[in-house]
């Protein structure tokens, strides 16, 4: 067999994870905008004698920190996509640093618990003034982030992913497919490091808002203990974040089956010709709105691999398909994958 040949089968499996996505130029500009506050924060705080400035650095240093993971992931799953070391790409790199982001959301939630309990043990004298500017001025930092990390849809990212290349069929029982058409399809994937980078400035936000809320109540009513009280709401809410990005990052990076509407999609596309039957489906995400496929069809009338690919609807984002076909020689009917 000529060398030449070979190339008709080889294929790329970067799934669209060598071009910038968008939520990669939003993270690097809030990133930018969150560091410039952080040194300046710090500087005054050390000019100006301000432990509330000073805290308040060190607070924006935490969230500059999982911004800069964010951002991170996004130039490296970009650099390496084409790698071969990766199995189907980088495309996962995008929920590990979501991830990585929720863990460091659950790390500020109990940092925020703790500071809230000392502060009701150990009350201290409250700078009202310096600190309700400082609050002011973070959440004006951060209304902006937000804003920029949440232009069309925080959880989504819009990309056209271009299949040239990226299907791949094996027929382990009639032979192999040919990589004879180029298939286009829009996927609307869930990008969870800008998840990760939205939560973090959302967070940090709602900190700021909920800062100023207890300020006021101290300064104008006397309510000192409202401070850390709006510390325990505050965490409360940010743990919940945390959760719900850990639970989705976890899923794509364990494997997890796709939801049952595509699961039930493919399945209905396979079987409602002929008489194809799946005795084996396993689809899962290999990158932010992509998914592979491995499929086993029994049938009486076995047709070549592509034809299978063919009937999966391009609204599911199914890239990467792996197809076996056994022919079912006996007379009777199957039903999904076993002898009536």
């Amino acid at each position: 067999m000529h060398t030449h040949s070979m190339d008709t089968w080889r294929h790329g499996h970067t799934f669209g994870q060598d071009r910038p996505r968008e939520g990669e130029r939003r993270t690097l500009l809030v990133l930018l905008l969150t560091a410039v506050t952080m040194v300046v924060e710090i500087g005054a705080g050390l000019a100006f004698g301000s432990v509330a400035l000073l805290a308040d650095g060190l607070h924006m240093g935490s969230h500059a920190a999982a911004l800069g993971i964010s951002a991170f992931a996004y130039a490296y799953a970009r650099r390496h996509a084409a790698s071969p070391r990766f199995a189907f790409g980088t495309g996962k790199v995008n929920a590990l640093a979501g991830y990585t982001g929720a863990v460091l959301l659950a790390a500020f939630a109990l940092a925020m618990v703790w500071e809230s309990v000392a502060r009701l043990l150990d009350p201290v004298p409250i700078a009202f003034g310096w600190a309700i500017a400082v609050a002011v001025v973070g959440l004006a930092v951060n209304a902006v982030s937000v804003l920029l990390l949440g232009v069309h849809d925080h959880g989504h990212d819009h990309g056209r992913h271009h299949g040239h290349g990226d299907h791949d069929e094996h027929d382990h029982g009639h032979g192999h497919g040919r990589h004879d058409h180029d298939h286009d399809h829009h996927a609307h994937g869930h990008d969870l490091n800008l998840r990760s980078a939205y939560l973090h400035v959302l967070a940090d936000a709602l900190t700021s808002v909920l800062a100023i809320a207890a300020l006021l109540a101290g300064l104008f009513l006397g309510a000192w203990w409202m401070d850390p009280l709006m510390g325990f709401l505050g965490a409360a809410l940010v743990t919940r974040w945390s959760w719900g990005l850990l639970r989705d990052t976890s899923r794509i990076l364990l494997d997890h089956q796709a939801p049952e509407p595509v699961l039930r999609g493919v399945r209905e596309a396979i079987e409602r010709v002929a008489d194809n039957r799946l005795y084996d489906l396993h689809v899962w995400s290999v990158a932010p709105g992509v998914h592979a496929a491995a499929i086993g069809v029994v049938t009486h009338t076995p047709r070549p691999p592509e034809h299978y690919k063919a009937l999966i609807p391009a609204e599911f984002g199914v890239a990467h398909v792996t197809v076996e076909v056994q022919e079912c020689r006996e007379e009777v009917s199957v039903a999904h994958g076993r002898a009536a």
